[in-house]
């Protein structure tokens, strides 16, 4: 029997969110919001790569704090506990993953990338997420694009003027 490896992707969740125009301008209304804007952009990606994403927050800061864990729309989202940051969550969770697995680690902080890499995975900057993302956004809208095309009619095409001269040809009304 053939071992299926399945592909991950780890995301430092606040430093995709601190680099990432669109999520800086989402978290001028609120962290929450940016949060949220991350992991529906992510459950996209997701939808269309089908690789697994795991979208880490720091919650290092918070007292008390006894981390959670949430599946959101396809997406795993990790809040960590107090005096646990992102980076050493995606650095334990890496270290115990199957040596089979496709693992990427989405972080801007040059340091994490190369503890990461060190330990089997791929590191990816923010920015090239974010390239690769935009190239798919744009690649399903050019498929929608073609598809809707294609999916119309002659009928849907032709302004209704142009049909009424056709019909009135077609009977040898006046237009003929």
């Amino acid at each position: 029997m053939v071992e299926k490896h399945e592909e991950y992707l780890f995301i430092d969740g606040y430093n995709i969110i601190n680099a990432w125009p669109e999520l800086i301008e989402a978290k001028s209304v609120s962290l929450e919001t940016a949060r949220d804007k991350l992991v529906d952009i992510m459950s996209d990606y997701a939808a269309q790569t089908g690789t697994k994403i795991v979208v880490v927050f720091d919650a290092h800061h918070v007292e008390g704090g006894r981390g959670a864990r949430y599946l959101i729309n396809g997406v795993e989202v990790v809040f960590t506990k107090e005096g646990e940051t992102a980076d050493a969550y995606i650095e334990r969770t890496v270290d115990s993953m199957g040596k089979g697995d496709k693992v990427k680690v989405a972080t801007s902080d040059w340091i994490e990338q190369q503890i990461v890499m060190g330990r089997g995975a791929v590191r990816m900057s923010a920015r090239e997420l974010r390239n690769e993302i935009m190239a798919l956004v744009e690649k399903r809208r050019k498929r929608e694009e073609i598809q809707k095309f294609e999916r119309n009619t002659l009928g849907e095409r032709v302004d209704k003027s142009t049909w009424r001269l056709i019909l009135e040809r077609f009977k040898g009304g006046k237009g003929a």
